[in-house]
């Protein structure tokens, strides 16, 4: 699904120039579940928004499924990631002002669909996380838990091949992260592609492959033992 070959990342300002990302190389087949790890300011986010599509590396070639996205177009961008990519985030990132089940269509927002389908996929991604009785409350009428949930919803309910965390359990305590891992490891069993960033790890554990990051790099990529 994805190749990254001799990705760097260089981030300047007038005085400084500081190197993100060196010479990663990295490979993720359909249906792996990858996890991230590293000490703060490795790289793992940098490397997470670069799968995303988020930034561009500085050099090196992004192939997504099997096509090189470095001459793409932000819309071009921007419709790849509509139809391919769910991120969820560790800071929940819902919007206050909407029901839970406005916030998960926001997921289907640029798609053309007949409202009669949109209901149909909230409903299905809110009771497939568990929360189709929260459908119309408000995010802070939620524990963290549930706002957790509610985020895999909205990142799920367009059915996109890859799924990005960002330290998915970061904010959670232990119980409610646990069922956050639950979700994630059953939506790869179901055949989603899962790369999650995380700092903990037992949690990482429970992912197909651990990716080890230090200083920008890659230093080891070991799969774990079935």
């Amino acid at each position: 699904m994805i190749t990254l070959a001799d990705i760097h990342r260089l981030f300047r300002s007038d005085e400084v120039e500081t190197t993100a990302l060196r010479a990663i190389e990295l490979q993720i087949d359909e249906g792996e579940f990858v996890a991230i790890m590293g000490p703060s300011g490795c790289g793992k986010s940098t490397l997470l928004n670069i799968l995303g599509m988020i930034d561009r590396p500085s050099s090196g070639r992004y192939l997504f499924k099997g096509e090189d996205i470095g001459a793409f177009d932000e819309a071009a961008l921007a419709r790849l990631r509509r139809d391919n990519l769910g991120f969820v985030f560790q800071s929940f990132n819902l919007i206050d002002e909407l029901t839970i089940a406005e916030n998960i269509e926001l997921g289907l927002v640029y798609r053309r669909w007949a409202g009669r389908e949109r209901k149909a996929r909230v409903e299905a991604a809110m009771d497939r996380v568990g929360i189709g009785h929260r459908a119309r409350h408000y995010p802070h009428q939620l524990s963290g838990g549930q706002q957790q949930r509610a985020a895999i919803a909205r990142a799920i309910v367009g059915r996109p091949a890859l799924i990005l965390a960002d330290e998915p359990t970061g904010n959670l305590d232990s119980e409610n992260g646990e069922q956050v891992m639950d979700i994630l490891r059953s939506l790869n069993t179901e055949g989603a592609t899962i790369v999650m960033v995380t700092h903990s790890p037992a949690h990482a554990d429970l992912a197909k492959r651990v990716v080890n990051m230090l200083d920008g790099r890659i230093i080891v990529s070991a799969r774990r033992a079935a």
